[in-house]
This record gives structure tokens, sequence and C-alpha cells, in this order.
């Protein structure tokens, strides 16, 4: 990472879109930013503009000029491009495919099969509009304000370039988001920069100077330094903050969760079926949507709380990991916890048969053969480049647009043996990885802490009921 341009650090930021003048189309992620400085063309829609006012007038709005050198430096022209406006705009990056069909990016199919893509919705009608995943038009005001002065006539659309969406950053917060103040230390730096132990705060700093100096690297062995780069961290957490709201919203309003529905009474030691149904509002794509092969998870949580305030019964519940008590719980492979049968999880997975046997679920499946002889089998085409063995395939079990899915539960006798009133809370979890494929891949546990900081709850409810 720390290699790599400035530009490619950032992420999707004001350079990305604007300054990409061609249709790429699917190219699996594929594109080339046209170079310049802040003063060369950039590319939009160009559905209205103020510019040549603007840049005509460069005294009333502060612009640079000979005159001025040190006035604000703008782009020197806009370049109408169509594509920007459109959902092919985004297929580049959202569609990633690998050989033999597996696809580790797949809204673009799923959009393109959707009643949103027949009703002539576009991505950006959703996730640049004025309501995080929803198409319901977008806010409008001055194109733009320069030198405190406003540019137009008011009436301008306004796009959200937030992005809105369910993926979240788990890299150092003095790194991400883009901070030019960042700039002033390195990367390998930053990662030293205990942001979690609290360093630069005035708590830590003022319990550090009462005891005998720490050993810390450097550049962190100075407070004036500590104190610098904490006010960055403070910054982007704000700027993360404000994403996080949003993408709470995006998924609340692209999903619903109806019930519960009892199939029998709740009886004093009986045993109690119930059900919800799962519904995916979005008309766009799936629930989860996005990436197979990284493996978003979203899953249903369900727990029953006696009179006593107990938990006597849940599914969806996690291990002491985070994970879930599925097929790859470290916790439940050792014995420490039971695996949850009754799980209702929304995550792909990879199956695989390799060269014999039935269907494994693999969290990333790999060249071998499980025998009592193992023999590493060769496939006609390096696994390295098909990004999987042979003889595997994915299990999608998202909930395609407009889509719903029951989730039946079994609550056993055991868990109703007292009589009065209980409480039955539920919840719908949304996670960018697991816990295990983290481990798997080398993570840092900042990273691990990250993913599960940003695991949302979405929908919280409870309901009471009485047992007699």
């Amino acid at each position: 990472l720390w290699d790599r341009s400035l530009v490619a650090r950032e992420g999707i930021t004001c350079i990305t879109c604007p300054r990409l003048g061609a249709e790429f189309g699917k190219v699996n992620g594929e594109r080339h930013i046209t170079p310049g400085p802040v003063e060369a063309p950039v590319y939009n829609a160009a559905r209205s503009s103020s510019f040549q006012d603007v840049i005509g007038n460069p005294t009333e709005y502060g612009l640079a000029s000979a005159e001025n050198p040190d006035g604000k430096r703008i782009h020197g022209g806009v370049i109408k491009f169509d594509q920007i406006g459109k959902s092919e705009f985004c297929v580049s990056c959202h569609q990633v495919a690998v050989n033999l069909g597996i696809k580790l990016e797949v809204v673009w199919d799923q959009y393109r099969a959707s009643p949103a893509a027949e009703h002539g919705i576009t991505c950006q009608d959703c996730h640049m509009g004025k309501v995080p995943g929803r198409a319901e038009g977008y806010e409008s005001g001055h194109i733009a304000i320069i030198g405190g002065k406003p540019v137009g006539d008011g009436s301008a659309r306004h796009s959200n370039h937030a992005f809105y969406g369910p993926g979240y950053p788990i890299a150092h917060p003095g790194l991400f988001p883009f901070n030019p103040r960042s700039l002033e230390w390195g990367i390998q730096d930053w990662l030293k920069f205990d942001y979690r132990a609290g360093w630069g705060t005035p708590a830590w700093e003022a319990k550090q100077a009462a005891a005998p100096k720490a050993d810390l690297p450097a550049p962190w062995d100075s407070r004036e330094e500590r104190e610098r780069a904490r006010t960055i961290v403070e910054q982007n957490t704000q700027a993360l903050d404000y994403k996080r709201e949003l993408r709470k919203q995006v998924m609340e309003n692209g999903s619903a969760i109806d019930g519960p529905f009892f199939d029998s009474k709740p009886q004093l030691g009986k045993a109690l079926k119930l059900r919800y149904t799962l519904r995916n509002t979005d008309e766009g794509h799936n629930l989860p949507s996005g990436s197979l092969g990284a493996q978003p998870e979203i899953w249903f949580n369900v727990a029953l709380i006696d009179p006593d305030g107990k938990n006597v019964w849940e599914s969806g519940y996690v291990d002491s990991k985070g994970d879930m008590a599925d097929l790859h719980s470290d916790d439940v492979h050792a014995g420490k916890i039971a695996h949850d049968d009754q799980l209702v999880n929304l995550q792909a997975k990879f199956l695989t048969t390799n060269v014999k046997g039935t269907d494994r679920e693999m969290y990333l499946p790999v060249n071998f053969d499980a025998d009592q002889l193992p023999l590493l089998r060769p496939a006609g085409v390096p696994a390295t480049v098909l990004n999987h063995p042979p003889f595997v395939r994915m299990e999608n079990r998202s909930l395609p647009p407009l889509g719903q899915r029951v989730a039946s539960y079994t609550i056993p006798a055991s868990a109703l043996t007292k009589p009065g009133t209980y409480k039955l809370q539920s919840r719908m979890r949304s996670r960018a990885e697991p816990i295990y494929f983290m481990n798997f891949v080398g993570a840092t546990l900042d990273m691990q802490q990250a993913i599960n900081e940003w695991m949302l709850d979405i929908h919280p409810n409870a309901v009471a009921f009485e047992v007699n």
C-alpha cells in the first residue's frame, strides 16, 4: 500500500470518476484515470453548467490568475461524458469474474435482471439520491459555492457523493478517510500509532506524564506528534460516524422483517413453533449484494428471554471470535458451543467436490483431495489463474430483488418452564467478512476488531407474550 500512488490510496474520491473519460464496460475493475493537474478539465453529465460564468469573472469569485496567483484553483473545463450518469458506468468496478464462470462481484448481473432496470431506475438514483437506497429523487441547490458566493439559481440537481452502500473501511483511521494532513507521516508510521489506547488524548497524555516514560516508537515518542496525529484520527472518525449512519439507513431502507407469527400456542412445557418473513424491499439487487467470493454476511438472530430475564434459547448467536456457530466456527469444532441447527444465513458459500465425494462447504476452496492418501491433483488450468480448484461452485443464498424467505424456528419445551411474560427479541445482522476468513488471510487484530465494530443490527425488535 505504501508504494502505491496517492490517488490509489485515497479510495473513491472526487478524482476517481470525473477523470474517467472512456467507457470501459465489464473489465473487472480496470479503470484508467486521466492524469493532470487540478486545472485540467473534468468529465461529467453536463446537465447544466455555470462554469463559463465563473471563469469569466475570476476576480468576483477569487480564482487564481496571473494577477492573483494565490486565488482558488479550479478545473479548467467541463467535458460531457454521457455514461457517467448511467448504470453502465458502475459496471467495471461492480462486476468481476474469473475464469470458468465463477463471479466474485455480481451486482451488475443482479441489476440488469431486476425490476429497477426494467423501470429505468439507475444505480445513481438509489446510491446518490436524497434517500439512501431509494429512488426518491435528488436534493437541489446552488451548483457550487466559490469564494463564499453561490453559483447558479439554486435549482441544480445535487447527487450525494457519499455513495450510500453496505461497505465500510477496516483501515487505520489515520490512513482512511484520506486526509491531506496525514501525509506528514508515512503509512508504516501510522500503523504504529495506537489510537485504540488513546494516544494523544488529554487523559492518556496526563497519565503518561505522571508515569515513567513508556518506550514508544518514533515518531510517536513525542507528545506533540501524538496530539497532532490524534486530531487527524478524530476528524476521520467523525467522517466514519457519518458513513456508519448512512450505511444503517441504506440497509434498513432496503429490507424488512415481518413477524413473529406463532404457528402453535405458547404453553408451559411445550415446544413453540414460530416464523418470521425476511424481505428484500430493494428493486435493484439481491440482499446481500456485491461480492460472492468475499462472503458478505447477513444473518437472522432471534433470542427468547424468560420471565427472570435469562436467555433460554437463541439462534443466530456467535462464538467467542464473533463467527456464527456454523461449520466454520472454531468453537463449534472444539465442542465449546453447539452447532446452530436453525441458523438462517443469507451468506454465499463455496461448495466443492474436488475429485470424489459429496459436496463440502468451504470458505476458501483449495486444490486438494481430502483422502487417506493425500494427492495434489493439478487442474488443466492452474488454480492460481482460476482462483479456485475444479469441481467448485457458488451457492448463493441471498434474497433476489423484492424476494423473501421464511425463517422458521422451533423453540424446545425445555425453554418454556416458567409461567409469566417472555420476550422474543430479533434482529438482522450485517458484516462485511467472517472472522474465520479474516484469520485465514492474515488480517491484523485491529482489522478484525474493525470488522466487528462495524457489524450492524438491522430492524431490532422485541415482542412480549404470556406463557401459562
